[in-house]
């Protein structure tokens, strides 16, 4: 793939977790809010692979370094490294790597073992990497006990296993509609 479409593809999903960053944050008691943005890093580590996914985490996590309010609720700025949520969003590039790596190894030749794939890669990278992360960051910022953190991030699995069936379903739509893609971050035709 040629550096212009794949900086093109990078910025466009850095872009798509700003947009769902749009859509109103659920806050919780635990210090860290149900947002939409979680599907954005499954979306990227299987549409666009590990590298590809990873860039784009770190673009987007680079410009809410710098003080835009791409966070869902409005968020921005150095300080929301330092809340209790820290620990999930320094999981998503290394869960949009892990998502694309086993999206570029899982089966994927039909829409159907595509989106299978894709499921398993998003629970696997999108939801156990990012709250493995997450549980690091109530420990270690909000001071919880490990067992608090465990039990407190078991609230998000419902959503987050919804968000994974949401990922499976574009990828299949995605491998319907444009055979030729090759998730994973294989070149494009």
């Amino acid at each position: 793939m040629n550096s212009s479409r794949s900086l093109a593809l990078v910025s466009l999903f850095a872009a798509l977790l700003a947009v769902f960053g749009l859509i109103p944050k659920i806050d919780l008691p635990l210090g860290v809010p149900i947002t939409l943005q979680t599907l954005g890093v499954m979306l990227a580590g299987c549409l666009l692979g590990p590298r590809r996914a990873l860039q784009a985490m770190l673009l987007f996590l680079l410009a809410v370094a710098l003080g835009l309010p791409l966070l869902s609720g409005g968020r921005g700025g150095l300080g929301v490294f330092m809340a209790p949520a820290a620990g999930y969003l320094i999981g998503w590039p290394l869960g949009a790597l892990v998502t694309g790596m086993l999206m570029s190894t899982l089966p994927r030749a039909t829409p159907r073992a595509a989106a299978l794939s894709a499921f398993l890669a998003s629970a696997l990278g999108g939801l156990l990497v990012v709250h493995a992360c997450g549980v690091v960051g109530l420990v270690q910022i909000a001071h919880l006990s490990w067992t608090q953190a465990l039990f407190g991030t078991l609230v998000f699995v419902p959503g987050d296993l919804i968000k994974c069936a949401v990922c499976a379903m574009v990828v299949h739509t995605v491998a319907r509609g444009l055979p030729d893609w090759n998730f994973g971050g294989r070149a494009l035709k």
